[in-house]
């Protein structure tokens, strides 16, 4: 019998393919073929495209493509120099943030990119980057979070709710919320809604299996930052958009929330990344996670099949949310707002049609309405976009961090932060110091350098805020 030896003094290299082709051996043999033909059938898919062989030896020739491809890769793929690219609050960011943008302003596929005032240093992509491409998706410039999302709905009820039923509006959150990494619904308690019939979860068999998932988070949320938060709606403009049109100086009771598309967008990010950093095994280790899948090959299809149904869900997630507590309170929503900040789209820019991803950065093209918000403790605005070119139609997704978790932990005495929630009359459900104000960049700052790319449209303040507390969820000791 053939032997892994045999295949290395052949000149095969030791790894993947000696594997597949021992396989392939041993169901060669069972047909009758005797050593000879099998090491010739062997060495037949070491040259010939995969469609062209038996399927027996299919995936070995699949492997030797990837072997061949990644031999025609030269060492250094990157440009000599980053193309420039436009910065919003160049004082606010920090070096290595932008020196992590200009690495990717090297890859050969990209083609244009911008830094809003709230990015810091991320995974690939800085958090608040955007960066254009041409023909190819990078799936950590998207993020693990595929389709991180933001949604505010506005009641037609005074804000005065929140002074005369604070204790029922917690409790309201704490029914109707589930948060966590790993969160989920039991059998029998799990919501309904048609994302689950969407036809792509039967696009691949990686999806089809991430589908129960799905179904099991449909309605929850995450840890870290994300939210769901009672707070006070006030307008900005005199002359709204019709679908957002309010009375200026009247004050709303108005929910808003924060979270993504849960294990499902996680699994694929995860999967897609480590693919395309096998299709890019020569790419300097410095900009290694923004390796790259072209669009028009098999796995740049099936990503970007995935992160649109990841995009679905996580509208999905939300709209089960916010349907749940805006039924427990009893009340229609008069109008809602609602973003991806952690996608790519299909954008035309410059006159060119590129792939546009928003690592931690809102769309803001001509009239698009979006939620950038603050923090536990300070007010979010509802924008809608100026169209910038400069900014690739982009803006800042937050207020963007500060300091790392573990600095917060480190610098933020817990003291100093409820003390901060209690003087805003914020009442925190869960939560850590990580999150606490403290450790972001001040929300008013950012907005005030986007100018030129949102107009502001309303104010969100928050008054009764839940978030995950590293564990069984428990209620805080308010602050009014």
């Amino acid at each position: 019998m053939i032997t892994g030896t045999d295949l290395i003094e052949h000149g095969w290299p030791q790894g993947k393919a000696i594997g597949l082709a021992l396989k392939a051996a041993t169901q060669l043999r069972d047909r009758g073929m005797d050593e000879d033909e099998i090491l010739r059938q062997l060495e037949k898919a070491r040259i010939t495209p995969a469609p062209e062989v038996d399927e027996t030896l299919a995936p070995l020739a699949r492997e030797w493509e990837s072997i061949r491809a990644a031999e025609a890769v030269p060492a250094d793929e990157l440009r000599d120099e980053a193309i420039p690219y436009e910065v919003w609050g160049s004082g606010l960011i920090e070096q290595n943030t932008t020196a992590q943008m200009e690495g990717a302003m090297r890859l050969p596929v990209s083609v244009g990119g911008a830094l809003m005032p709230d990015a810091h240093l991320g995974y690939g992509l800085p958090v608040g980057g955007v960066l254009a491409t041409e023909g190819a998706v990078t799936p950590w410039a998207v993020g693990v979070d595929i389709a991180c999302r933001m949604r505010l709905s506005v009641f037609e009820v005074s804000a005065d709710l929140l002074d005369g039923r604070r204790d029922d509006l917690a409790d309201v959150l704490l029914r109707n919320t589930n948060f966590g990494a790993g969160s989920k619904y039991k059998e029998g308690r799990r919501p309904e809604h048609e994302v689950l019939d969407d036809p792509a979860w039967g696009a691949t068999s990686f999806v089809k299996g991430l589908k129960d998932t799905g179904r099991a988070q449909l309605g929850t949320s995450g840890s870290g930052n994300h939210f769901v938060e009672w707070g006070v709606f006030e307008a900005l403009e005199s002359e709204a958009d019709e679908e957002f049109a309010f009375e200026p100086g009247r004050k709303y009771l108005a929910l808003l929330s924060h979270s993504g598309s849960r294990g499902v967008g996680f699994k694929i990010a995860n999967r897609y990344s480590k693919i395309a950093k096998q299709k890019h095994p020569k790419l300097h280790k410095s900009v290694a996670d923004l390796a790259w899948l072209d669009l028009t090959s098999e796995e740049g299809e099936e990503y970007w099949i995935s992160m649109n149904l990841a995009g679905r869900f996580a509208s999905a997630n939300h709209a089960v949310i916010h349907d749940k507590v805006a039924k427990a309170l009893g009340e229609e929503v008069l109008a809602k707002v609602e973003n991806h900040h952690n996608f790519c789209w299909r954008e035309k820019w410059n006159d060119q049609e590129t792939l546009v991803h928003r690592k931690g950065a809102t769309p803001a093209g001509p009239g698009v309405m979006g939620v950038i918000p603050g923090s536990m403790g300070d007010p979010g605005y509802v924008v809608r976009g100026r169209g910038n070119e400069d900014s690739i139609n982009s803006a800042s997704h937050g207020a963007g961090r500060l300091m790392s978790r573990t600095r917060a932990f480190q610098s933020i005495p817990e003291e100093r932060w409820r003390s901060y929630l209690a003087d805003k009359g914020v009442t925190l459900i869960g939560g850590s110091v990580d999150e606490a104000p403290q450790a972001y960049k001040d929300i008013g700052t950012v907005v005030g350098l986007q100018g030129e790319l949102v107009d502001l449209v309303g104010r969100f303040t928050p008054k009764i805020v839940r978030m995950d507390s590293g564990g069984k969820p428990r209620r805080r000791k308010k602050n009014r």
